[in-house]
């Protein structure tokens, strides 16, 4: 693994592939052919599952645990202590009182797209996808889909409103435009069966 920094007390299988400029700080665990593009970084205890894929530019925080089949696009952000399920019905044991083995339940997992970020000790509910750009604000369940650039919060998550790349929320620039408070950027909205924004 070239140009990776994982720390002594860090447990990496050496089957999974970690991307160049990676750190793996203390304690974190990353199990087998879970692969991470280049320049991520996961905190300090966070877990990432088997065969997970992660793109570039991505950040785990300390604590997240990330399931697989979760997959996270480039530069999402996983804040502190969030958890990304990976099970419809989760049991311990059958109904015959037997303990339940990894061939006893289906895995689904939580797609992350592009740029999105979910907050300190959120949970997503499998299967859920969260779109591109989007904030999951902390604290937060969400058990439904997030459309890309939507501001989600409360339990279960319900969209409070729209954030741009800059992840600060929009403001009213019109009847179908909003405009981004940090850097100036319009975005419209457009109507559909799941209603988006896109840059003006």
């Amino acid at each position: 693994m070239k140009d990776v920094r994982v720390v002594e007390t860090a447990d990496v299988s050496p089957e999974a592939t970690i991307g160049a400029g990676s750190s793996i700080w203390h304690l974190a665990q990353v199990r087998e052919n879970a692969v991470l593009g280049e320049n991520c970084i996961v905190g300090r205890g966070a877990y990432i599952g088997e065969g997970v894929r992660m793109g570039k530019n991505c950040k785990v925080q300390n604590y997240a645990l990330v399931y697989e089949p979760a997959v996270l696009a480039d530069g999402v952000f996983i804040g502190p202590a969030v958890v990304l399920t990976n099970d419809h019905f989760p049991r311990a044991i059958n109904p015959d009182g037997s303990l339940k083995s990894a061939s006893d339940w289906e895995q689904v997992g939580v797609t992350i797209e592009t740029g999105a970020a979910i907050g300190a000790r959120a949970v997503c509910v499998a299967p859920v996808t969260i779109g591109e750009w989007s904030m999951v604000a902390a604290g937060s369940v969400v058990t439904k889909d997030v459309p890309p650039h939507a501001l989600v919060a409360g339990v279960p998550a319900r969209q409070i409103g729209w954030v741009g790349h800059a992840g600060v929320k929009l403001e009213r620039a019109g009847s179908q435009r909003w405009r981004c408070p940090a850097s100036g950027t319009l975005y419209e909205e457009i109507d559909s069966d799941i209603p988006t924004l896109r840059k003006v």
